[in-house]
Formats: structure tokens, sequence, C-alpha cells
């Protein structure tokens, strides 16, 4: 219940030069106050995206998740896509107009300080497939043909400090021709923005929240609504899913029971870190 009741409230501007400047959004100044609907601090906290604006942040592409990494000390930020935005809007950090694919940046504190008013920032990988140019996609050259993904939506940092996005396609599967599902990306040496999928969740599902226990020995991943989104893509299937004839009935696979979300636990065959 004490969340935001310390501390510094700031929102990031992503400068052309490739630095990050952190704009603090406290109550006064020149445009969060009563003259534009901020009464108080509790209302730039409310309306934090509208404060955003005023002083200048950068609007980015759906950010749906920012996940520290303890072992680089460095900062990812999982950007799904964002299809409204227009040729004339892009800019370094969100490049792609209609950007239907999404792309992942990294934020570096100067000397680990998380805690600093300005980092570096990059583009780690910019999704979609490397085959087709016009998709304007950013992998390492060792990407394989099936390894790329699109909508990078949750993520995990495992004890190796290894990155793990899990993806969100919503019913935009036939756009890929793949499903979704969790993905590791190297973040070091010759292999950084590397994909490999590790694991695929059913038709119509999205994978979401990722996470490893401390020894990495276990890893619990979300199946979100199977048989729902993108049926009418999936070849072979090619329909609406509903209750009484669904695209799958994963996990139970009991003609008297629909499709269920569900928590999966994953652990290695033998025992031992995973991957």
């Amino acid at each position: 219940m004490r969340l935001l009741s310390d501390g510094t409230l700031s929102v990031a501007k992503f400068h052309d030069d490739g630095r990050l400047e952190w704009l603090p959004l406290v109550h006064g100044g020149q445009w969060l106050n009563s003259k534009f609907g901020f009464d108080t601090q509790a209302d730039v906290v409310i309306d934090a995206r509208l404060a955003s604006d005023l002083v200048g942040a950068t609007p980015m592409d759906r950010p749906e998740d920012v996940q520290p990494n303890p072992v680089n000390g460095r900062v990812y930020v999982m950007l799904t896509n964002n299809t409204k935005r227009k040729a004339d809007q892009t800019d370094p950090a969100n490049p792609r107009a209609d950007n239907v694919f999404g792309h992942i940046i990294e934020m570096t504190p100067p000397d680990g300080d998380h805690a600093a008013d300005e980092y570096r920032w990059d583009v780690l990988v910019r999704c979609g497939d490397p085959s087709i140019a016009e998709v304007g996609a950013l992998w390492n050259p060792a990407t394989s043909q099936d390894g790329w993904f699109a909508s990078p939506d949750n993520a995990a940092v495992d004890a190796e400090g290894r990155l793990w996005v899990a993806t969100d396609q919503g019913k935009s599967w036939g756009e890929t021709g793949r499903a979704d599902g969790l993905y590791r990306v190297d973040l070091e040496g010759d292999r950084r923005g590397t994909p490999r999928m590790f694991f695929r969740v059913p038709i119509g599902a999205e994978m979401c929240g990722p996470c490893f226990t401390p020894d990495g020995e276990t890893l619990f991943v979300a199946v979100q609504h199977p048989g729902a989104d993108g049926t009418l893509d999936y070849e072979g299937f090619e329909r609406e899913s509903t209750f009484e004839d669904p695209a799958t009935r994963w996990p139970d696979f009991d003609p008297d029971m629909p499709p269920r979300p569900s928590v999966v636990v994953i652990t290695k065959a033998g025992g031992g870190r995973i991957a």
C-alpha cells in the first residue's frame, strides 16, 4: 500500500544521441500545476501519462514490461508493438511506423547506479521476420530462419544473466505464421541479440509472466486464454473458436473440458539449471 509513497517518480526522455534523461514528475513548476489539472502530487501520480506528455517524455511503443538484470546491471524494456505510430512520429527509440512486431530497448545506468538522472540506451533487437527487408528487423546474423519472434511482452532474467522473453501477438498470428512462446535472448559476446525458442504455447494463447527460482532450476510460465486468439488463421482449423468447438482443449485434452489458462512448471530432466 506504500508504493510510490517515497522517492521521486520519473519518466524517460530518449535523446537521439543515445542519452536517456529521467524527468521528475513532481507537482508544481511550469506544467504540473492547477492550470493543467494537477492540484496535488496525487493527481500527478494518478494521471502520470498525461503528466509525462506535458514534461516532454518520449511516447513509446506500448511498453509491457521493464526488467532489471542483476548480472550485467542493465535494464530491458519490452515494447510490444504500436500500429498507430505514423511515419512522421518515428524517432531513434521508436524507429518504425506501424510497428506491428515490437522491439526491445537496453538501458545502461552509469557505473550501475540505477538512481542516476541519466542513462545510455540502445535498441537490442527489432522484432519480426529478418528475411523480409521492409519489416526492418534487427537481429544477430546467427538468428535461425525460425528463431525470430514478434511482440515481446513479459521478460525474466535467469541466474546467468540471460534474457527470457514471452510474446503476445494477440490476433496477429496470421502476419507471422508462428505461435507465441518463450524465447531466450543472448546479451553478451558474438551471440548478442540472438533468440532461441524454448517453449511454445498452444493455439490461441499468449505467453505471460516467466519467473525463475533463484537457483535457476525451476521456471514458471503462465499460459493465457488458450484457444482464443487468431484461430481463423490457424491452418487446419480456420474458424472461430467457441466453447462447443474450441481450437484446442489444452491442458486437459478432455472432450468434456474447455481449454483453460494454466501455470506451467518447467524443470530439467535429471535436475540442474534450465538451458
